[in-house]
């Protein structure tokens, strides 16, 4: 009978140790991600991988930790306190390398400071990853456990965590790692994929393939502007915009009738850039020489998307990256250079291009809201303007100007309320206690935000009219669709509404909101998918595959132009981003383009079947298509996989 019970005994104990996040022999605790569940993670007690932590974290700035993951997707990293779990967004420089990524407690305890854009305010740089700022906020005390979870991981990745610390000072993030991180191309070089460069011949060899093809836009039926031959109305020399049979178009400058498909950020040589150096040498098998991507004015600069230029076309990279970017918009069916985008390829004058404007006053605002009630705001306001837009005014490739880009203030107008009146003195302070004087309410709050944002935008389009009337004010550029009272602003400003959408498709009832509050047709202004088999993040909409990131992008865009009201979409971006993170840390794989100055297949074949089909799908003729990616996932979407 007692062996009987101690073998009952010992079953349960396997079983439970079975169920518990895999510890080895050193105290590396070990969380496995099923990629066959939505959404996949653990908890462990902080105790069973480091002794002696306190629970109560009110004396430390840094949480500490050494680990290392087969993927670089994102997961989210959090500690129980006494006041519930408390998570952070993580993304790793380093998949497949030990990592030592130091976390300031700040992120966790309160909302990020105020900044002027989305990205600006809740991405946060560090030197071997980078972090979002998602999730509750609180006081760390009462900690005794750590989570790692991923919303649907791909291939069953691995995280092996070997060490958490507290520190006071920040102790700095270190690459652990005997093999650099990043090879001699910029590629990531501790892992293989699908079109990997070995050698420099191999290299050649493809670009070469890609030099000898001839392409040409009859393919799409596009006019010398980009519009469509086979439907031509009045022309005016300028591009605008018109609503025919229910439908809104562009017009291009000839009078052909027009839907924007354009990318943002084309940049030859973007997407290669490595900042910090001095921080993080040992990430890089060997940096670009001074003067070939490396600048010895800037020394912790280097740039390997411009170094691939140079071994692509020695001296003469400029110019003919340039010639390269308009015959693969040519071949893709691109005729829009969208924002961000360098001068020197919207200089060119052979494409249709958008412009954002700047020096409105925007990144001296409060969270991105101008002092419009400064005594020289507008005479600013009106230098500005006239200083970006006058060279442009008898241009007819420009199609218009964005007056900005993802106000972090929308929202959070009742923040945004208490950051001014608890700030320094200032007109826009004293305008707004004058407006709270006989009643302060979180409406009236809103209220004057509101009408701040009117005069601004007001101000902008009197200044740009003033200066360039032949050209289209394309709107803000807003992080999301906004509440009626945006949309009721907007209506009698905009020449069109500008909105950026991540998700799957851009929602039919979103569309309708805009399209019946404003009466303005619109253009999605950022999307993008992306993936993680290059040692990149997977971008703000995950997809498994290089193959499904064509298919999402065929998906998503016509989808988009089934609707009567959208006229034009720009995919973000042209080139991945940097491997090792841009200033604000962000490091996609996003792009058409990779550092190797060699494009996706399976996106660019994708976009050139979608752009073929685009104006019969716009005038309803011909139905979007069905074909969807398999298990996509955007950034926001993640179920509490805790309860």
């Amino acid at each position: 009978m007692i062996r009987k019970l101690l073998r009952i005994w010992i079953t349960i104990v396997m079983v439970v140790l079975c169920a518990l996040p895999k510890i080895d022999a050193q105290n590396n605790v070990i969380f496995k991600f099923d990629s066959n569940k939505e959404v996949s993670g653990k908890k462990i007690a902080i105790k069973d991988i480091s002794q002696g932590i306190p629970r109560n974290w009110d004396t430390y700035n840094y949480v500490v930790i050494e680990f290392k993951s087969s993927t670089s997707q994102r997961f989210q990293l959090g500690f129980t306190t006494e006041s519930g779990y408390n998570e952070l967004r993580i993304m790793s420089y380093c998949p497949n390398g030990w990592n030592k990524l130091a976390i300031p407690l700040r992120f966790f305890r309160s909302l990020p400071d105020a900044a002027l854009d989305l990205a600006a305010t809740y991405n946060q740089a560090r030197y071997t990853g980078w972090i979002n700022l998602g999730g509750k906020r609180g006081p760390l005390k009462g900690i005794d456990t750590i989570g790692i979870r991923m919303n649907s991981p791909i291939n069953n990745p691995v995280i092996e965590l070997r060490s958490i610390k507290l520190s006071v000072e920040d102790p700095g993030d270190v690459y652990l790692g005997d093999q650099p991180l990043v090879d001699e191309f910029g590629q990531w070089n501790l892992g293989d994929f699908e079109g990997k460069i070995k050698s420099i011949e191999q290299l050649r060899k493809e670009w070469d393939i890609e030099e000898k093809e001839t392409v040409s836009v009859k393919d799409y039926n596009y006019s010398k502007f980009g519009g469509y031959l086979q439907a031509r109305v009045k022309s005016t020399g300028f591009f605008r915009t018109e609503k025919i049979d229910g439908r809104w178009w562009f017009v291009d400058p000839e009078g052909y009738l027009f839907l924007s498909v354009g990318v943002d950020c084309i940049n030859p040589g973007g997407g290669g850039n490595a900042i910090n150096i001095d921080k993080r040498r040992n990430l890089y098998k060997e940096l670009p020489p001074i003067g070939l991507g490396s600048n010895p004015e800037r020394p912790n600069v280097a740039s390997f998307g411009t170094w691939n230029l140079f071994k692509r076309y020695g001296k003469e990279y400029p110019e003919k990256s340039g010639n390269l970017v308009i015959k693969r918009m040519d071949k893709w069916g691109l005729n829009t250079i969208a924002n961000w985008s360098s001068q020197d390829i919207t200089g060119l004058n052979r494409k249709a291009f958008m412009l954002q404007l700047k020096g409105l006053g925007i990144e001296d605002g409060i969270m991105g809201l101008p002092d419009v009630y400064a005594s020289d705001f507008i005479k600013k306001v009106d230098a500005a303007c006239k200083s970006f837009v006058t060279p442009y005014k008898e241009n007819p490739w420009i199609i218009g100007y964005f007056t900005g880009n993802e106000p972090s203030w929308l929202g959070q107008e009742e923040r945004l309320s208490k950051m001014i009146l608890d700030g320094p003195d200032k007109p826009i302070k004293n305008e707004l206690k004058k407006f709270l004087a006989s009643r302060d309410t979180p409406e009236r709050r809103k209220q004057f935000i509101f009408d701040t944002f009117r005069i601004f935008l007001k101000t902008v389009d009197t200044s740009v009219k003033k200066y360039d009337p032949n050209h289209l004010n394309l709107g803000m550029r807003f992080g999301h669709v906004p509440g009626k009272e945006i949309l009721e602003i907007c209506k009698d400003i905009f020449d069109v509404f500008s909105f950026n959408c991540y998700d799957l498709s851009p929602k039919k009832e979103l569309m309708d909101e805009v399209l019946n509050g404003t009466g303005l047709p619109m253009i999605i202004g950022e999307f993008h998918f992306g993936t993680v088999d290059r040692g990149m993040a997977q971008s703000l909409w995950q997809v498994n595959s290089q193959q499904e990131r064509g298919i999402a992008y065929s998906y998503y865009t016509e989808r988009a132009y089934s609707h009567p009201g959208l006229i034009g979409t720009a995919y973000f971006q042209w080139t991945d981003q940097d491997f090792t993170g841009r200033r604000d840390g962000e490091n996609y794989n996003c792009g058409l383009v990779d550092v190797t100055d060699r494009p996706y297949p399976y996106q660019v074949n994708a976009m050139m079947e979608t752009a073929s089909r685009l104006y019969d799908i716009h005038l309803g003729k011909t139905e979007p298509t069905e074909s969807k990616p398999i298990k996509p996932r955007g950034y926001g979407v993640f179920p509490d996989l805790w309860k």
